[in-house]
């Protein structure tokens, strides 16, 4: 509010860090797809010309009283500029060495003449079936990081690159991450784009080496679980519920799953950010309601959040969406603002720059995007709607998923080709079924070791929620021209 006019006056969002995020994303991208001169260039570039522009800066303000970071030469944030080139030089950097890993003449060459290997692996991710052609084997596709290669006739070689698996034997569907094989199979050249250094086409039977880790063990039996609590009912709600709850699309129709694409609601289908928020805003409501302390309120919630990593794997995607959940719910929950927008732009940074592949991942793109609309749109459009006397929790639902939607839609857009003209509305509309058909769907999960009957008992309930949305969406999927 300003002194003596009685005006209040928003302050805008900490942006000093997004110029860190910007470059660091863009560098890995250009670097994902352009190689290693590229990588190289653009570190080189960019730390000469932040030095440059640094000194430059310094020599402009020397005795001033004026922040250098702020000095408007031409109305430029200068500290922007120089975040934005800090940014490439990391990004560059980072992403360069992994790429060199990935381009490695040996592991390329043989992939360039596809020569027939046997290979040891590490599954990193659940196997994903592909669609193909009624009538022919299904094929499933595995992300792994490959230890060991033998090719035909040939010496072993030992080495740490990224590959993706592409099977047809059934008996991948049964291997969990974490869980070393074997197999034999063909290398081909990756798309690019990524930090995937070949294609394994393999149509044997894998070979298993030991166990997988306790805490993948426990997640395949929690979500064996959920399935067979599932089963008795109906398909449209029977197989979605355990792809809302922990991403398992396994028993997802395809039919729907067209619908909710039609419909701008694929992302229901996969762990988000949003599930994060309703798991840990749950425990931490509660914590509320009995009057918890702050640190034991925090100490539950940081328990739900692993607990729920655990429960839908932690692969990469879902370690993306527990940060960007958590980011989201902190924004929310409190008044700090303008302290979760420099947040968020840091952990896009240190995300990008652990794991560079994520610059070029749509999901992350759609996560970064969803969180920022969470943290800079939902937080006014809620407080507008409640200055025009619309009740506070009816506010937040509205607000949340539209501030997202819109956050996300040229992403969507230039992802599917298409403008879904239903998505908002729709998106709207299945709001009050997310919490409970997630809530259910994680007691199923959770009980369906101990107490089969209660694990039944909650899957049944949370169809009806199920059911909803799945009607939303064959409707929308229906209406003439739902998208343009």
């Amino acid at each position: 509010m300003t002194a003596g006019t009685g005006i209040a006056v928003r302050r805008l969002p900490d942006l000093r860090l997004a110029g860190v995020a910007l470059g660091t994303w863009l560098s890995a991208i250009a670097v994902l797809y352009g190689g290693v001169r590229v990588g190289l260039a653009l570190a080189a570039a960019g730390a000469t010309v932040g030095v440059g522009v640094y000194l430059a800066v310094r020599r402009a303000v020397r005795g001033s009283a004026v922040p250098w970071s702020v000095v408007p030469w031409g109305a430029v944030p200068w500290g922007v500029v120089l975040g934005v080139l800090l940014g490439v030089v990391c990004g560059a950097a980072a992403t360069t060495a992994r790429v060199a890993v990935r381009d490695s003449p040996v592991l390329t060459g043989l992939a360039a003449r596809r020569t027939a290997v046997h290979a040891l692996l590490t599954v990193a991710d659940d196997p994903r079936q592909l669609r193909g052609d009624p009538g022919r084997p299904a094929t499933y596709a595995i992300t792994a990081k490959l230890h060991k290669l033998v090719p035909r006739d040939g010496v072993p070689i030992r080495l740490d690159a990224r590959v993706l698996v592409l099977a047809n034997d059934p008996g991948w569907r049964s291997v969990l991450p974490g869980q070393s094989v074997e197999a034999d199979g063909r290398l081909t050249k990756a798309r690019g784009g990524d930090l995937r250094a070949a294609v394994l086409s393999t149509t044997g039977v894998p070979v298993l080496r030991g166990p997988p880790p306790w805490h993948q063990r426990a997640a395949g039996i929690l979500r064996a679980g959920l399935r067979r609590a599932c089963e008795p009912l109906p398909d449209g709600p029977g197989g979605l519920l355990p792809g809302l709850v922990v991403g398992d699309t396994s028993t997802l129709q395809p039919t729907i799953a067209d619908d909710f694409r039609a419909t701008g609601m694929t992302h229901l289908t996969a762990v988000s950010g949003s599930n994060v928020a309703i798991v840990v805003g749950l425990v931490l409501g509660l914590a509320r309601w009995v009057r918890a302390r702050p640190r034991l309120a925090a100490g539950l919630s940081v328990v739900a959040l692993i607990g729920f990593v655990v429960l839908a794997r932690p692969s990469p995607s879902v370690l993306r969406a527990a940060v960007m959940g958590g980011l989201g719910l902190v924004g929310l929950a409190t008044a700090r603002q303008r302290a979760a927008v420099p947040a968020l732009c840091a952990t896009v940074a240190v995300l990008v720059i652990a794991d560079p592949e994520l610059a070029s991942d749509a999901g992350f793109a759609l996560s970064v995007l969803a969180t920022a609309g969470l943290l800079l749109l939902a937080p006014n459009w809620r407080d507008a709607l409640r200055r025009r006397g619309v009740p506070p929790g009816v506010a937040e639902a509205l607000a949340v998923p539209a501030a997202a939607q819109v956050a996300c839609a040229p992403v969507i857009a230039a992802i599917s080709g298409t403008v879904s003209l239903v998505a908002l509305p729709a998106n709207l509309l299945v709001v009050p079924a997310i919490a409970p058909a997630t809530v259910l769907g994680v007691a199923a999960a959770v009980l369906s070791p101990v107490w089969p009957a209660g694990a039944a008992a909650a899957a049944w309930l949370g169809q009806w929620p199920a059911r909803w949305l799945v009607t939303v969406a064959g409707y929308g999927a229906d209406l003439p021209a739902g998208a343009v």
